[in-house]
């Protein structure tokens, strides 16, 4: 949890229970992402949950807060906040995840690697609005940088990953083939 007196958002309770439920039903990450989707589809439809102070964008990077961590490791669910024109370099996940627009719009763009070994972009950038939903996962595509398409307000996605993001190690990429591991950790929780 964002800190011991805090209490989800009814429609946040309800979503990350459902959430377990369909975790606790198949571990096959295409039925659960089936399953996790429409779940998430249903949250980010209503912008009228989300605590304020999960929402502050900073004014030189894109924020990430957590939300909730599954007590078992299981998933966590994160709010990403983007000031105009802010982005991330390229980058994978390394579990499988899901992305919902709640406010603004962003922009994601996949990447492979080509036979030389660098990063090429894999097929035209995708805009996600509010209500829509994406999936990553090392089965389906893992390496992406994302931005926020307005120049002029805060965007805010939701993610849901398979394990606690914040704690997960993971890479990015520089075009030339450059890798540098990171762990994003959280704005909102200092260990």
């Amino acid at each position: 949890m964002p800190n011991e007196t805090s209490t989800p958002a009814p429609r946040l309770q309800q979503f990350i229970a459902q959430l377990s439920d369909t975790i606790a039903r198949s571990a096959d990450e295409a039925a659960l992402l089936a399953g996790a989707t429409p779940l998430l589809q249903a949250l980010v439809a209503h912008d009228d949950w989300l605590p304020q102070a999960f929402a502050q964008p900073h004014p030189a990077h894109y924020q990430q807060f957590l939300l909730h961590a599954d007590p078992a490791g299981r998933f966590s669910v994160v709010s990403f906040v983007w000031g105009p024109g802010q982005g991330t370099p390229i980058h994978d996940h390394t579990v499988w995840g899901l992305i919902g627009m709640l406010r603004g719009a962003e922009e994601g763009q996949h990447f492979a690697r080509d036979a030389e070994g660098r990063w090429r972009p894999e097929g035209p950038p995708q805009a996600l609005h509010p209500g829509e939903v994406q999936a990553v996962s090392p089965s389906v595509g893992d390496v992406h940088r994302v931005r926020n398409l307005l120049a002029d307000q805060v965007s805010i996605s939701i993610h849901v990953y398979g394990a606690d993001i914040g704690k997960v190690q993971r890479h990015v990429f520089t075009e030339d083939g450059g890798v540098k591991p990171f762990v994003s950790g959280y704005a909102n929780v200092t260990h």
